[in-house]
């Protein structure tokens, strides 16, 4: 039968929208990924030639790391991204390392090496099966718990580039203002908006704050096109090196960071009301594995697949494969393209960190699904609110204060989430905490 007017028009008006659900995906990717490459190169003490081509590096591999993923990996609409985990400790161990007198080639080639290795486990665990252990050992407390430090480490940061921050200290009054203003924006529409302006709100956050910024606080900056031999290069962080401590460091944070893996794909579950399957979950081990082996030769931070979006798809509620991979496709183009890469690398950074913000908010909504059906009661708090209140205590501390453990102590008792998730591992695995509750009478 031949296709009517109406049919062609319906077609026509999926695709325009699928075509803007992509460039919001775009949006996200770019805003999730744009601050890390900056804070890194200042970490290393990196040129800004070398910093451009690591931003254009973690455009490509993240663009290709997510195409690869809902293609032949887990098959979902998930963003594999640059982990928040490793985020955290590369720039704390740079920082210890600094002060515990080695030179930053020796702590950068050392987490090089780390990732190497850390990948290669990685692999294996897909292999033979292994993460079926971790899924015995992650119980909906110790995802709940992971998902809550997840979020506060996150929004910290995103909340602090959102006020304009500088090199004092002091926030700047017309950057956060705008910045507050476009969370308050996104926050309207996504709650009280219908429709295509609840579906958009990222997108439409993103675009009305750029503008609005480059009008009344700062014009456009000139763009910066990066080399080809700045984005080509490799270990640009040092040369593989080894100090046992920080590989050590880096290979626990690549079994840890499995839990992103883990935690995404459970969480997805009711979003896409289907079980994520065991076929699911070794295919995106492996590729999650390759990806951090290939982090340490590139320079880059390793990758997994991201918690936050689910948050992003409970607020833009497009559910749909066809715009990530579109938004992803495009994400490849920016790193490859130097125009594009430089045009949108003027995005300010205030402005991307107050639209993830609100998008980091519902990850406290996946935090709480996994407590649903539980009784809450002493014990239950004390399992819940001992690791996450210790993971946060450690994370508002310098770096500086665990200079006195060993290096391999450092770079795991520095890092809040990690001591929040094992310690809410420990707890739920060699506690008795149901024997103890059938234990308890109501008299008692």
């Amino acid at each position: 039968m031949a296709p009517t007017p109406r049919n062609n028009s319906v077609r026509a008006s999926g695709i325009v929208i699928t075509g803007f659900a992509g460039v919001q995906w775009l949006g996200f990717m770019f805003a999730n990924t744009v601050v890390i490459p900056l804070s890194i190169g200042a970490a290393f003490h990196l040129s800004d030639p070398a910093v451009s081509g690591d931003m254009a590096r973690s455009f490509i591999v993240t663009g290709i790391a997510c195409l690869l993923q809902v293609l032949f990996g887990h098959k979902l609409p998930l963003m594999e991204g640059q982990s928040g985990l490793w985020w955290g400790l590369i720039l704390s161990l740079a920082n210890i390392g600094v002060s515990s007198g080695l030179s930053l080639t020796t702590v950068g080639g050392s987490m090089e090496s780390g990732m190497m290795l850390g990948g290669l486990a990685i692999v294996l665990l897909g292999v033979f099966g292994l993460y079926r252990v971790l899924n015995r050992l992650f119980t909906p407390i110790v995802m709940a718990v992971l998902l809550m430090l997840l979020a506060s480490q996150l929004v910290d940061i995103f909340f602090r580039g959102m006020l304009g921050i500088d090199a004092n200290g002091h926030l700047t009054p017309s950057v956060a203002g705008l910045a507050i203003a476009v969370s308050i924006l996104v926050a309207v529409l996504t709650i009280a908006g219908r429709g295509l302006l609840s579906n958009f709100s990222i997108l439409i956050g993103i675009t009305l704050g750029w503008f609005a910024y480059h009008l009344f606080i700062h014009a456009a900056s000139p763009v910066v096109r990066p080399n080809l031999q700045d984005v080509t290069q490799t270990f640009a962080w040092g040369h593989p090196a080894w100090n046992a401590g920080i590989v050590t460091a880096t290979v626990v944070t690549a079994l840890i960071n499995t839990t992103n893996t883990i935690a995404t794909l459970r969480a997805s579950e009711p979003l896409f009301n289907s079980a994520v399957t065991s076929a699911q979950f070794r295919r995106s081990f492996l590729l999650t594995g390759m990806l951090t082996f290939t982090s340490g030769p590139l320079a880059v931070v390793p990758y997994a697949p991201y918690t936050s979006s689910i948050g992003f798809l409970r607020t833009t509620r497009l559910l749909s494969r066809a715009p990530f991979i579109v938004g992803a496709a495009l994400f490849t183009l920016l790193g490859l393209i130097p125009q594009l890469a430089g045009f949108f690398s003027r995005l300010p950074i205030s402005i991307g960190d107050a639209v993830l913000v609100i998008a980091y908010f519902q990850l406290f909504g996946s935090a709480l699904h996994n407590l649903q059906g539980l009784t809450i009661d002493f014990r239950t708090v004390f399992r819940i609110a001992g690791p996450v209140l210790i993971g946060l205590a450690i994370l508002s501390m310098p770096a500086t204060v665990f200079q006195s453990l060993p290096g391999f102590a450092q770079g795991i008792c520095a890092n809040g989430m990690l001591v929040g998730i094992l310690f809410s591992v420990l707890l739920e695995n060699l506690v008795p905490w149901e024997r103890w509750t059938a234990q308890v009478t109501p008299h008692s």
